[in-house]
């Protein structure tokens, strides 16, 4: 699985704009599957039978879609002005490497020199508006020949494992959950199931919206990637999860209050087989399961989360053991669903 999560990093696939990422996984599931779709949202809905049929439907789903920004103007002199595609704090772009658009320009995100800064603009972080991204244009002319309006904008992609046993990477939100559904795609599942890779989730969970009332499941199980904030001097309750203390199953985000029955089930497994997890220890962040449980005439939805540090920038971190059993946690789900 750590092999595909970093070959789903390295790809570009902003908001809107995930057609590589979407190819790479048609290729790779296309052998596995017994039937794949692309509906008008860009969403990749690929159905597999398994050793049984089950008395209720069953959706996995993961986002294609990562944080990005997006090209909004070009000024006189060549320099590009931008807006956010999807939540950013803005303090983790300063000075960030980018790529933009299909030929991936390469860019810097600046901002003023610091010589030019008074006292006040010393103790505050620049506004988005006083940001630009400089693509080594001398002129209007010469950026429109690389870059026009609309454009993604996505961050570089440098890929690393590090210490005991990390990984630092964009896009880890949330690639590690395609990487585990074509995991499964590949494996014998336990009962029939229809997988989404979703667009869009970082605006709004708008791909979710549409992929669910086309589905239209009895359950569904959210593979994500989610907030951890065990950093220094962090207080104990606000930490929400942790690194290395196993996957994240969320009773509650903001977005959703998750199944009670299917929450019981699962960390009951996860317990009987010994795989490490946690909840949070926060109401923080959303998925999309808001959009799967609202759906139809409402869905049983439960999330299987591997923590993130340093989410939605181009430095994410996550514990590769954590991530590696959520494939494993799916399954025995599966079979308990197959089962009843």
């Amino acid at each position: 699985m750590l092999e595909t999560v970093k070959t789903l990093c390295a790809l570009s696939g902003a908001s809107g704009y995930e057609d590589d990422v979407r190819n790479y996984v048609l290729e790779r599931v296309m052998p596995h599957a017994d039937k794949i779709t692309t509906d008008s949202m860009g969403n990749l809905i690929v159905s597999k039978k398994g050793k049984v049929q089950g008395s209720r439907k069953v959706m996995l789903c993961a986002h294609m879609d990562e944080v990005a920004l997006i090209i909004t103007g070009i000024d006189d002199d060549g320099y590009l002005h931008f807006d956010y595609l999807g939540g950013i704090d803005r303090r983790v772009i300063i000075g960030k490497r980018v790529y933009i658009g299909k030929n991936r320009t390469l860019g810097v995100v600046g901002i003023k020199a610091y010589h030019l800064v008074d006292k006040d603009e010393e103790k505050t972080v620049p506004k988005r508006e006083d940001m630009y991204i400089d693509i080594g244009a001398k002129n209007r002319e010469d950026a429109k020949s690389l870059v026009s309006l609309g454009d993604p904008v996505v961050f570089e992609d440098g890929i690393e494992e590090f210490g005991d046993g990390f990984i630092k990477a964009k896009a880890l939100d949330d690639r590690v959950g395609c990487a585990a559904l074509i995991e499964l795609i590949e494996s014998e599942l336990p009962c029939d199931c229809i997988f989404v890779f979703t667009v869009q989730e970082e605006v709004g969970t708008r791909g979710a919206k549409v992929a669910a009332n086309t589905v239209m499941p009895d359950c569904a199980i959210v593979l994500e990637g989610t907030t951890a904030a065990d950093l220094p001097e962090v207080p104990e309750g606000k930490r929400i999860c942790r690194l290395g203390y196993g996957l994240v199953i969320p009773f509650m985000d903001k977005g959703t209050i998750y199944s009670r029955s299917l929450y019981k089930t699962i960390t009951e497994l996860a317990d009987k087989n010994e795989i490490k997890w946690q909840t949070k220890t926060m109401i923080a962040g959303g998925t999309d399961a808001s959009a799967v449980q609202r759906s139809g005439i409402g869905v049983d939805t439960i999330a299987i989360s591997a923590p993130l540090r340093n989410i939605h920038s181009p430095s994410s971190v996550a514990k590769i053991s954590d991530f590696e059993e959520m494939p494993r946690l799916a399954t025995l789900l599966l079979g308990k669903l197959a089962a009843e």
